[in-house]
């Protein structure tokens, strides 16, 4: 890469880094990121770049993300938690979704909130292993599980 073409790119990085921080406007306190008690899919916003786009779903906060596979024929436990909410975005393949009294076929590119202490699931009834992004709000500990339904017997 030529000097002019890394100079390019690190002023192009810069403008990005510049642009993102002021686009970036917290709608709740730190207290109701810090209970998992907001839904962050109101913060959620898209941003155009000659390149493209992208899509913020938080900014300098403290979440615990993962990406769960879930195999086809499969499905997690029914569970709750007390400590923590949870929003999901459904990246591959359709996956079937419980939160509280409503289930559907969550669909590629779909967010789902899963508020702190509503039940919920999540389940693969295709043919294809599917992944979703799951960004954890509140405090996150595994023991804070409570598995109501679990096909494992955990």
């Amino acid at each position: 890469m030529s000097d002019q073409q890394v100079a390019a790119a690190v002023a192009d990085h810069e403008l990005d880094a510049h642009e993102h921080h002021h686009e970036s406007h917290p709608r709740h306190t730190a207290d109701e990121y810090d209970l998992g008690n907001r839904n962050p899919t109101e913060d959620i916003f898209v941003a155009e770049r000659p390149w493209g786009e992208f899509q913020q779903f938080v900014s300098n906060e403290q979440v615990t993300v993962k990406i769960i596979t879930v195999q086809p024929g499969h499905r997690l436990s029914l569970q709750r938690h007390d400590h923590r909410g949870e929003m999901w975005q459904v990246l591959d393949v359709p996956i079937d979704v419980t939160v509280g009294e409503r289930t559907w076929s969550a669909q590629p590119g779909e967010t789902v909130w899963v508020p702190r202490n509503s039940i919920h699931r999540m389940g693969n009834s295709g043919e294809r292993a599917g992944r979703l992004l799951e960004v954890g709000f509140g405090h996150f500990d595994e023991a804070d599980i409570e598995r109501l339904e679990d096909d494992y017997t955990r």
